[in-house]
């Protein structure tokens, strides 16, 4: 089953779809393959904020991003630097999992042209953000993760292969295939054997 010729039949989702199938020509990787966003990321000069850096904040601000608000943040990147690259900031606290999620929605804001998100201490006291643009950079960057054809050949041809198998295999969460399956208007099989921990 080619990639260009399977379109999700949702108008967003199909968008979506051709965006990320662009993406992942561009990053060279082969038809039905799991996407690297960190290799991807050193390709395109986005260069990860290493854990000993974010370790030198002073503590109450890394106890505010790390502890308090752990689950407020899961990562940004700089506009362009003098150098022509940019910095990613992943939280470190986060599942590798949710990090290639987040890492691959950075590098579609990016790939997308869309402009980083701001800081308001104003009357808005938080982060100043588009949301038609956060939904769309989620929306390529799950697809180029896990491709439209990839799901239909699961689901078609793979009736023993679990939504935690899948995730294995694409270095995503079942959360991720979850969101996929829905925004695709698909849906897990009749004869799909649910895993233990589905049932409950």
């Amino acid at each position: 089953m080619d990639a260009h010729d399977c379109l999700p039949a949702r108008g967003r989702a199909r968008e979506y779809e051709r965006k990320s199938l662009r993406i992942r020509r561009f990053a060279g990787v082969a038809e039905g393959a799991a996407l690297d966003p960190f290799a991807l990321a050193a390709r395109i000069g986005l260069r990860l904020v290493g854990a000993e850096l974010l370790n030198r904040m002073p503590e109450e601000i890394r106890r505010q991003l790390f502890v308090k608000d752990a689950d407020g943040w899961s990562g940004s990147v700089t506009e362009v630097l003098p150098d022509g690259g940019r910095l990613v900031v992943l939280n470190p606290v986060h599942s590798r999992t949710r990090q290639t999620a987040t890492l691959m929605e950075e590098i579609c804001h990016v790939l997308l042209g869309h402009k980083a998100d701001r800081l308001d201490y104003g009357i808005h006291q938080g982060r100043i953000y588009d949301v038609e643009k956060e939904a769309e950079a989620y929306g390529v960057g799950a697809a180029a993760l896990v491709p439209f054809h990839v799901l239909k050949r699961w689901l078609e041809v793979e009736p023993e292969t679990t939504l935690s198998d899948m995730g294995r295999r694409y270095g995503v969460s079942r959360a991720l295939l979850q969101y996929r399956l829905r925004i695709v208007g698909l849906s897990l099989r009749k004869n799909y054997k649910p895993e233990l921990h589905e049932r409950f």
